[in-house]
C-alpha cells in the first residue's frame, strides 16, 4: 500500500459526496452554535477578505461574533500573503505553524522577489528577517501600512526593492513585507483600511507548532482527504517540501480513483451521516478554498463562474453540497441577495437560503430587502 512520506494502513473508497460531507461536519458548518474556544477553523486560521470574511464565517459556524475584539482574537498576514483570524492566546504555537519550512520554501512563497535576492546572493529567509527587523524598527507606533512601505523603501537596498509603474515609486516588494511581519511581532489593527500595523505586546514564537497548529495536518483534518499537492497549493510550498513533513499517522482514501490520504483518526468520520444545513459562505470561506476544485464544483463553466478571475462570490451550501453562487447588493441600510442556483431549488430550499440571507443582514447590521433567485 502507497504512502507519502509515512505510513498507510487501511483502504475506504470514497466519493466526492462523503469527501464533503465529512468537510461540513469537520469545519463545523452544521452547528447551530459554538465558541472560539472550539471553533476548529481558527486552527489553521480564518481568512478575512472582504465585508463577509473572517467574522461572517464565524458567524455561520455558530459563533456570536457581535462582542469580539482583539483582545480574543488576532489579526495576520499568514498563509499566502493573506489575512487570516487566530485566536490571541495561541498566537506562538500559530507563528511557529506558519513560518516557512525552509528557504526554498520562502522562495516559493514570495514569488518573483526571491529572484533578484538570490541574484545578490541573499538567503530568503535571512532576507524577511532583515525585513522584520526593519519593519520592527519603524513600528513603535500603530503605523498605516503605506507609511512602514515608503519607509522600508528608503531603508532596503536594491535587491528588496521593485520599480511600481503606477505609483512612479520603489516599493519592497509586498510578498515578503507581508510574511516578515509576523516575524517582526506586528499584527494587523482590526477593521482598519487601509491597514494599520501595531506591534503584538509580549511577542514570542514557540519552538513548534505542536500536532494542532502544524498547517499539513490541519489542512487533512479540515480539508481531507487530501494529496501533498493539495496542501502545497493552499501554503504555496513545494511539493517536496510538503511531503518531507507528511504525516506517519495517516492512512489511503482513494477518492474517485485518486490516491489521497487523512489523518488516520479521522477516517471513522468519512461514512458519518450529514446533517440538513444550508449555509450561505462567503467567498474566501475556508471550504471553498481546498485545492481540489474539481471535487468541489466538477462543473467547470459552474467552478469558474465561483472562481472568476476577480471579483468572486460567495456560494450557496446546502445539504453538503454547492447549489449556486450569491452576491450582496447594498442600497443604503438595505441588503438584497442575488442568488444564481445551478438546480430547481424547492421552495423549503429556497426559504432556509432567505432565513440566511436574513442573518447575512443582521450581521451586517442592515434590514433584507430581498432574495433575488435568478
Amino acid at each position: 500500500m502507497r504512502a507519502v512520506g509515512g505510513a498507510a494502513y487501511g483502504v475506504r473508497v470514497v466519493d466526492r459526496r462523503q469527501v464533503l460531507t465529512f468537510r461540513v461536519r469537520a469545519q463545523q458548518l452544521d452547528r447551530a452554535g459554538g465558541s472560539l474556544a472550539d471553533t476548529a477553523v481558527l486552527d489553521i486560521g480564518v481568512q478575512d477578505t472582504g465585508p463577509d470574511g473572517a467574522r461572517w464565517a464565524l458567524a455561520v459556524r455558530g459563533v456570536d461574533v457581535t462582542a469580539l475584539d482583539d483582545e480574543e482574537l488576532v489579526l495576520l498576514w499568514t498563509v499566502r500573503g493573506a489575512p487570516h483570524l487566530y485566536r490571541r492566546a495561541e498566537l506562538p504555537a500559530v507563528a511557529a505553524a506558519v513560518a516557512p519550512f525552509s528557504d526554498a520554501d520562502a522562495g516559493k512563497r514570495i514569488y518573483d522577489a526571491a529572484k533578484p535576492l538570490k541574484a545578490a546572493g541573499i538567503g530568503i529567509l535571512a532576507a524577511l528577517d532583515e525585513v522584520a527587523d526593519r519593519m520592527r524598527a519603524i513600528v513603535t507606533e500603530p503605523t498605516v501600512k503605506g507609511d512602514v512601505s515608503g519607509r522600508l523603501g528608503e531603508l532596503l537596498p536594491e535587491p528588496y526593492l521593485r520599480s511600481c509603474r503606477p505609483c512612479n515609486a520603489t516599493h519592497v516588494y509586498e510578498m515578503p513585507f507581508r510574511l516578515a511581519a509576523l516575524r517582526a511581532g506586528l499584527e494587523l489593527r482590526l477593521d482598519t483600511s487601509p491597514p494599520v500595523l501595531q506591534r503584538i505586546g509580549g511577542f514570542r514564537k514557540a519552538a513548534t507548532p505542536g500536532d494542532r497548529f502544524d498547517l499539513i495536518r490541519a489542512y487533512l483534518r479540515l480539508l481531507g482527504p487530501a494529496t501533498p499537492q493539495h496542501v502545497a497549493g493552499y501554503l504555496d510550498a513545494p511539493v517536496k517540501e510538503v511531503k518531507a513533513h507528511w504525516p506517519r499517522d495517516v492512512v489511503e482514501v482513494p477518492v474517485d480513483g485518486e490516491a489521497r490520504w487523512l489523518l488516520a483518526a479521522d477516517e471513522p468520520a468519512l461514512t458519518s451521516a450529514g446533517a440538513p444545513v444550508t449555509r450561505l459562505l462567503g467567498p474566501y470561506d475556508l471550504f471553498l478554498q481546498g485545492k481540489d476544485r474539481d471535487t468541489l464544483v466538477p462543473d467547470r463553466a459552474r467552478a469558474k463562474e465561483l472562481w472568476p478571475v476577480l471579483g468572486r462570490p460567495g456560494a450557496v451550501l446546502v445539504d453538503g453540497d454547492l447549489v449556486g453562487t450569491w452576491r450582496p447588493r447594498k442600497s443604503g441600510k438595505a441588503l438584497t441577495v442575488t442568488v444564481q442556483p445551478w438546480q430547481k431549488l424547492p421552495g423549503a430550499t429556497r426559504e432556509a437560503v432567505t432565513d440566511e440571507a436574513e442573518r447575512l443582514a443582521a450581521y451586517r447590521g442592515v434590514s433584507l430587502a430581498g432574495v433575488d433567485f435568478a
